[in-house]
């Protein structure tokens, strides 16, 4: 028997599942999902074995969930994770249970937050108005950790109709003892008409500021922020304008089977990341 027709066990097959879930590009976890089912063909074994996948990637992804009653969605991220698969909402001092499937929260019911000593609060309304300022459908959840306030940030456009998705996520760490700042930076977009073009991208930037009361120190953070985000897109649409007139160009040969030349110039049209850029 060829070594081709051997049965895969099933925990090898959950696991290539999960990685082709975990893996999916923003916007099109469905897609991917109900891919992998028709693959893997056996719905229970996906269910048990994939559940882990499923939270993963909303996890990585700072899913945005919307609460009953409440003004702002929450994020659904690693450091908001409780015991018994619940989450928390500092916003509104609430936890809540998620289906990572449907995106959909339950069981919400009131939990403690941690404060840090006020910090938590003064960031979070520093980096709501922010958000505001700069990201059209942006969503931010803040944390209080000890002498940490981890400020979480996810903007994004789907846009399937125009075969884009795009999704840009922060992460800043403040630590209020030392005055660290450290900030993870991501894009991801994928772009696939008649073809399949991904873009994934990571910054990370470290920085100091001088601690003072609650308020100020937040207005200070905030700054560096907006400083490296926007140096961070700016840098990213450089690399389309650079990539139009290098990389893109290499991949197509100058008279494709139309026996018409490629106008280069309006690869530029394409600047898909622009849509998700600092305004």
């Amino acid at each position: 028997m060829s070594e081709y027709d051997e049965e895969i066990p099933d925990d090898e097959k959950v696991q290539i599942a999960s990685d082709f879930i975990v893996s999916s590009p923003p916007g099109e976890f469905n897609e991917v999902f109900n891919d992998v089912r028709v693959l893997l063909g056996n719905d229970q074994l996906l269910k048990d074995g994939g559940a882990e996948a499923f939270g993963a990637y909303n996890e990585e992804q700072f899913t945005p969930c919307p609460l009953p009653d409440a003004a702002e969605p929450v994020l659904v991220t690693p450091h908001g994770k409780l015991d018994g698969g619940r989450y928390l909402d500092p916003r509104t001092k609430q936890s809540f249970a998620f289906d990572h499937l449907r995106k959909e929260a339950s069981a919400v019911e009131g939990a403690e937050v941690d404060e840090a000593d006020g910090f938590r609060a003064a960031f979070e309304k520093e980096i709501t108005d922010y958000t505001k300022d700069h990201y059209e459908k942006g969503v931010s959840t803040v944390y209080g950790k000890g002498d940490e306030v981890i400020c979480c940030l996810e903007h994004h456009k789907f846009q399937p109709q125009n075969y884009w998705n795009g999704r840009w996520r922060s992460e800043w760490t403040f630590n209020k003892s030392t005055g660290s700042v450290e900030g993870v930076l991501k894009v991801a977009v994928h772009y696939y008409e008649d073809g399949n073009v991904q873009l994934t991208s990571e910054k990370k930037v470290s920085d100091k500021v001088a601690v003072s009361d609650e308020v100020a120190t937040a207005k200070k953070v905030i700054k560096i922020m907006e400083k490296a985000e926007a140096e961070y897109q700016t840098a990213i649409s450089a690399n389309y304008t650079v990539m139009s007139d290098t990389t893109f160009k290499a991949l197509r040969r100058a008279l494709p089977i139309t026996r018409t030349k490629v106008d280069w110039h309006k690869v530029l049209n394409y600047k898909i990341g622009k849509e998700l850029q600092h305004k």
